[in-house]
């Protein structure tokens, strides 16, 4: 999702486009890598690879949601300082940050408290890729920058129960009901957690903006700068898909993060705001599911 979104935004800047999907290269084979950015020698790298998921999918592969993005961020930015990278963006989330972080979080309340359980894991990797560009920045003085975005949505999203986020998960519960002629759907847990969100587009602009204008050591939050309530959430969802029936709680499956609302004045003070209001963000990504239905389920 954020790297077909990264295409089109590039598209618009007269440069050349390398892009290594997963049945071209392996990021979690060192040598494939290596060889890979030797062959390449691209000038800029984005990392916005990484195995990602929702709190079912964390939750019951801990081990692989670890080591998996240990490995794949590890091996792009040593092999990108082997060969000369100028500037590399890595892509964290919003996850980094403890489970109480006083809101909305700033940069700077990384590593001040606990995380969230259900997504420990992924978050651990993540934090340990900002620390590496940090390191090598520190030791090496390239120009490694990070990047934390919020929850992202929109066209190329994952729409597998099992392993998607919570908007792909309601968009496709809401059709799916709408189809069947059901009279409710469900959603986990009370529905009162408060989330924020960024069209993949959105996000895509902001970090070719990073780009051009950040070159410091800290990360930057990527966020929409408001948020919402799943259950409010749901219910827009629901209106946009046209489904008419009751919204229903799992009480029995977890909330999750009470609220997570990233502090977006950093970004702001460079010089970019969002342009895609959720509304519009939320219709671009049904449309997308209507039209990618078959590959949207896998």
């Amino acid at each position: 999702m954020v790297g077909s979104a990264l295409e089109r935004r590039l598209a618009r800047e007269g440069c050349e486009i390398l892009t290594a999907g997963r049945q071209e290269l392996d990021l979690i084979d060192q040598s494939a890598v290596r060889a890979w950015m030797a062959d390449r020698r691209p000038d800029v790298v984005i990392i916005a690879a990484a195995k990602v998921g929702g709190i079912l999918a964390n939750d019951t592969y801990p081990a692989d949601f670890l080591y998996d993005n240990l490995m794949i961020e590890a091996n792009l930015i040593e092999a990108a300082f082997r060969n000369d990278v100028e500037k590399l963006l890595f892509l964290g989330s919003s996850c980094i940050y403890p489970k109480f972080a006083d809101q909305p979080i700033d940069e700077d309340a990384l590593l001040t408290g606990p995380l969230e359980p259900t997504n420990e894991w992924y978050a651990i990797a993540k934090i340990a890729g900002i620390k590496l560009c940090q390191a090598y920045r520190r030791q090496h003085g390239v120009d490694y920058i990070s990047a934390m975005p919020t929850n992202l949505y929109g066209p190329g999203d994952n729409y597998n129960l099992q392993s998607s986020h919570v908007i792909p998960a309601l968009i496709r519960k809401a059709h799916e009901a709408k189809l069947a002629g059901a009279p409710s759907m469900t959603i986990w847990g009370t529905g009162t957690p408060k989330r924020e969100f960024l069209h993949a587009d959105d996000c895509a602009d902001a970090l070719v903006h990073l780009l051009k204008v950040y070159s410091g050591n800290g990360h930057v939050n990527v966020g929409s700068g408001e948020d919402m309530t799943i259950e409010a959430l749901a219910t827009l969802v629901m209106q946009i898909v046209g489904f008419e029936g009751e919204l229903e709680k799992d009480l029995t499956k977890p909330d999750g993060t009470p609220r997570k609302l990233m502090k977006a004045d950093r970004l702001r003070d460079l010089g970019w705001t969002p342009k895609i209001g959720m509304r519009e963000g939320l219709e671009t990504a049904y449309r997308w599911f209507l039209d990618h239905q078959n590959m949207a389920k896998l």
